[in-house]
């Protein structure tokens, strides 16, 4: 994707990008103090108002909200940026731009937990988490936090619910990361076999004693192991267990959108019998092959899971691999491998809200840009009670 740099526009253009930021840009006065960050954390409108009268410089407007797709949709660190900048004569520091992230990460963080809440809502959702290498003050290298993801998309079973993804930041991956993101969800979470979700799937309903969350465990991570095993000794046995898969995905792709009734239907008649069949060639051949081996490791990890990687022939809105948390892990790891690390716990944080939001407005076919601008525009005046109005799949510009 070729840079547009904002010097380079037309100048109506970089007056409505600058959205928020306007008001900015007549403000001379020091960014917000430490003794006023209690103030923004309860009334947003006076952050505004803060922001506003407070101002840094003002070439600092140019950033925002251009800067922050450029960072978290483009992975274009804030230094690259500021040398961009610094090339068309505009000498905007790196620190400045962090700042102005992080008051836009305060006031966008409701519209983030919004759409967290209609993420985890939904009858069937994904999770997944990466590693983050996140700088440790005073020690000189870094620590691995973690950014987890839980996606809501329903798409595949023809629901017309609006598809979005929440983004949380941990310093660690404790299990008690993965049960506060998780545990108002209700249904059935598409997973891998981190052991931090089984306390999850252990609750129940104290006046049914009904489960409160099914595993639903993913083929995809099945058949790489096995793939690592056929690609490293040539086996011919994880070579059918291969294609003994590959015929149950081409399964699900028939029914892909089709309505959740169909596809249980399609599931009970084709895809039953080939697991079956798939059960029965895997244990056969774990009894006759070494136990060491990455082959033997990889069908103990499938027999071991079987139960939760069957579940999607028994309900029309599952799927039988957890691709969709995968696909939005993505984005993060494309700019990891630009930025390095994170700069604190803080950034990290301040990342999850902007993925949440940018990737989510992806998701609903948006220009994250042009929705950025209009929402920091509209955000600090909106009423808490009506944020669902900014939504991406509910946004409508003013």
């Amino acid at each position: 994707m070729l840079w547009r740099h904002p010097v380079q526009q037309d100048r109506r253009r970089r007056a409505r990008g600058l959205g928020i930021c306007s008001i900015l840009l007549q403000a001379g006065g020091p960014c917000p103090a430490e003794d006023e960050l209690p103030l923004l954390r309860d009334d947003r409108a006076s952050a505004h108002a803060i922001l506003a009268n407070r101002a840094g410089p003002a070439r600092a407007g140019i950033a925002c909200p251009y800067g922050i797709v450029a960072k978290y949709c483009d992975h274009a660190p804030l230094y690259r940026q500021s040398a961009i900048y610094a090339r068309a004569g505009v000498d905007l520091d790196r620190s400045t731009m962090a700042d102005w992230v992080g008051y836009l990460a305060f006031l966008l963080g409701s519209l983030a937990e919004a759409i967290g809440r209609h993420c985890r809502a939904g009858p069937a959702c994904h999770a997944d988490d990466t590693p983050v290498p996140v700088l440790a003050p005073g020690l000189g290298k870094t620590k691995t936090g973690r950014l987890w993801v839980v996606v809501r998309d329903e798409r595949p079973w023809g629901s017309t619910a609006p598809p979005a993804v929440f983004y949380m930041y941990s310093p660690d991956r404790k299990g008690e990361r993965a049960r506060k993101l998780l545990e108002t969800c209700r249904g059935f979470l598409h997973a891998d076999g981190y052991g931090g979700f089984e306390k999850l799937y252990e609750r129940a309903d104290p006046k049914t004693g009904e489960k409160l969350l099914y595993e639903v465990a993913c083929w995809a991570h099945a058949r790489r192991h096995l793939y690592e095993a056929y690609d490293s000794t040539g086996s011919a046995a994880a070579r059918e267990a291969l294609e003994r898969i590959a015929a149950l995905f081409g399964i699900e792709e028939e029914i892909r959108g089709q309505a959740p009734e169909t596809r249980r239907a399609i599931g009970e008649q084709k895809s039953v019998p080939l697991l079956a069949g798939l059960r029965a060639f895997l244990t056969s051949t774990l009894a006759s092959i070494s136990g060491k081996g990455l082959l033997a490791k990889a069908i103990r990890y499938a027999l071991s899971r079987w139960e939760a990687l069957c579940r999607f022939t028994s309900d029309g809105r599952l799927e039988m691999e957890n691709n969709a948390a995968e696909r939005a892990i993505k984005p993060s790891v494309l700019g990891r491998k630009n930025y390095l690390f994170a700069g604190s716990d803080t950034g990290g944080q301040r990342a999850a809200v902007m993925y949440t939001i940018i990737e989510s407005a992806k998701m609903s076919g948006l220009d994250p840009e042009a929705y950025l601008t209009d929402v920091i525009a509209r955000i600090a005046d909106h009423p808490a009670h009506r944020i669902d109005e900014l939504l991406p799949w509910n946004w409508r510009t003013a």
